[in-house]
């Protein structure tokens, strides 16, 4: 019997689908991290005219059309007790929204976004009982002294509501696991997008009618809406299915890097060093926050 050198062994080909699934993943996750943070951008050239209120509850009424069309969830069929974490996370999220986009316009995008990421390294560093952990709150309350540090008045302000955004952050990753475990598929997240709406609509008639939309403002509300919510959410639904959530969680740390960048580009908001410092500290504290580590005895 001849041995054909084309055999090859078991599990090769599943090998091979599993490295392009994790490949296709990882660049869908690069695709959405900086559609996430150009959308964003894009949101705060409108601040001018609308405003960041008027802003994100455009944002939050684009976001809510389309994941209620693809989700199409069966909202009579949630008890109480469903309802309330779905309610819950979808008043966070907007909160979160509005706390950042304020933030963004008065401190920038990068810090507004690197300050924001202390909400989920916080959950991070309470869930683990690791000294590496020590290190990571340490280094990350450093780069928070280093932003806070004397500079013009409104400054202040702009700091203060980017940490209401992380709060808000920690909060919505709670309760989305709470949702997760009591509402099957993408149902929940779905809902919670329509009741943000839903909560924004006084806000964002308020905001529209005492500052009426251009419709070049207009168009970038929609798109932050379209590039901020949306494809993050579908492309991170896709990623999550390809990519080990450990590494999802470290690709996550590098966003702060992804606004900063963002904003310098189409925003021309340029950084002193001791903040791209403060930054590069906080993505290493989310970075080896997120990181697999070995469970204590």
């Amino acid at each position: 019997m001849e041995t054909s050198a084309e055999v090859r062994p078991a599990g090769a080909g599943r090998g091979g689908r599993d490295a392009r699934g994790r490949l296709a993943g990882t660049a869908v996750m690069l695709g959405a991290g900086v559609s996430n943070q150009v959308g964003a951008s894009l949101g705060a050239l409108a601040f001018p005219v609308v405003g960041p209120a008027g802003v994100v509850a455009v944002r939050q009424w684009v976001a809510a059309a389309v994941l209620l069309a693809v989700a199409r969830p069966r909202l009579r069929a949630l008890t109480r007790g469903q309802w309330w974490p779905v309610a819950a996370m979808g008043l966070v999220f907007g909160c979160m929204n509005l706390a950042l986009y304020s933030a963004v316009e008065r401190i920038g995008l990068g810090l507004a976004v690197t300050l924001e990421f202390l909400g989920p390294l916080a959950v991070a560093l309470a869930s683990s009982r690791r000294w590496t952990d020590l290190g990571c709150a340490l280094a990350a309350g450093g780069a928070v002294a280093v932003l806070l540090r004397p500079q013009p008045a409104g400054d202040r302000l702009g700091i203060a509501l980017a940490l209401v955004a992380a709060a808000c952050w920690a909060a919505y990753i709670l309760l989305n696991r709470t949702v997760g475990r009591r509402v099957p598929g993408i149902g929940g997240s779905a809902a919670a997008a329509g009741v943000s709406a839903l909560a924004f609509l006084p806000v964002g008639a308020w905001a529209l009618w005492h500052q009426p939309p251009t419709w070049a403002a207009l168009g970038c509300a929609v798109a932050a809406g379209l590039l901020s919510s949306t494809v993050p959410f579908l492309g991170d639904l896709y990623a999550l299915r390809r990519v080990p959530a450990r590494f999802f969680g470290l690709f996550m740390s590098v966003h702060p890097v992804m606004a900063a960048l963002a904003g310098l580009v189409v925003l021309g908001q340029h950084l002193a060093w001791p903040d791209w410092a403060a930054i590069a500290a906080v993505v290493a504290a989310n970075a080896v926050g997120a990181a697999p580590g070995r469970r204590p005895r």
